[in-house]
Formats: C-alpha cells, sequence, structure tokens
C-alpha cells in the first residue's frame, strides 16, 4: 500500500512537470514570433528553406508537448486512486507509468533544449545589423 509522503513527492514532481511544459509554451510563442519577424538579414543563403525547417520542427515539438501535457493530466487524476490501491501491483504500475512519463520528459525536454540551441545559434548569426543612431 502506497503511503501519502509518497503520493505527494509523485504530485510535486506532476506540478514541476506542468510548469515547464507551460514555461516552453510562453517561450515557443516567443521563437515562432521571431522565426516569423523580419529581423533577419535577406541576402542570407537559404533563409527561408532554414526557417521553414524550424519553423515544421517546432510544429512537431508543440504537438509532442500537447501530448505530454494531456497524458500528465490523465495520470495526475489517477493519482488519488493510488490512496484506495491495496496491492503491491496496483502501486507498482502506477509507479512503472510515472517513470515512463519521466522519462518521456526527460527526451522531450533534450530534444526541445536542442532545437532551441540551433535556432537561437543560427537566427543569432544573421539577424540584421543596424547602425546605432547618434
Amino acid at each position: 500500500m502506497v503511503k501519502l509522503g509518497k503520493i505527494g513527492d509523485l504530485h510535486k514532481e506532476l506540478q514541476i512537470w506542468n510548469s515547464y511544459l507551460q514555461f516552453i509554451d510562453d517561450e515557443m510563442l516567443f521563437i515562432q514570433r521571431l522565426l516569423n519577424s523580419y529581423v533577419f538579414e535577406p541576402r542570407t543563403p537559404n533563409l527561408f528553406e532554414r526557417l521553414e525547417e524550424f519553423k515544421r520542427d517546432f510544429a512537431l515539438s508543440k504537438k509532442e508537448k500537447n501530448r505530454l501535457k494531456k497524458a500528465i493530466l490523465e495520470h495526475e487524476k489517477h493519482l488519488g486512486g493510488l490512496i484506495e490501491c491495496t496491492t503491491d501491483d496496483c502501486d507498482a504500475h502506477y509507479y512503472q507509468k510515472h517513470q515512463t512519463f519521466k522519462d518521456a520528459m526527460t527526451v522531450y525536454i533534450e530534444n526541445y533544449l536542442n532545437l532551441k540551441n540551433k535556432v537561437y545559434s543560427y537566427a543569432g548569426s544573421i539577424l540584421k545589423r543596424k547602425k546605432p543612431q547618434d
């Protein structure tokens, strides 16, 4: 049978994941606006193609993020049922599922950070340079 403290720890971890995903939501909005803006040097070779590639990658990342958010919400709904679990099998199943989500979150965040780094590295190198006004 599961202990209430352990349930609290699982719930806290779910809240942290939700917080990360919410932050990524906000960050994605900014990056998508950046990719759709006119702040890039227009004479950059393959500019349009690279920006479109990043937009596609962000769209895929957003889909995965939304899938994770839904799955975590469902997982969180079942957390209360752990109190009523009377067998170790019931507990083990939930913990196994929780570990699967933890692994998926780790992979997603690593992939997202890699994508964001690629965009920032590319964008930073091709931003329009304006002369400072006196």
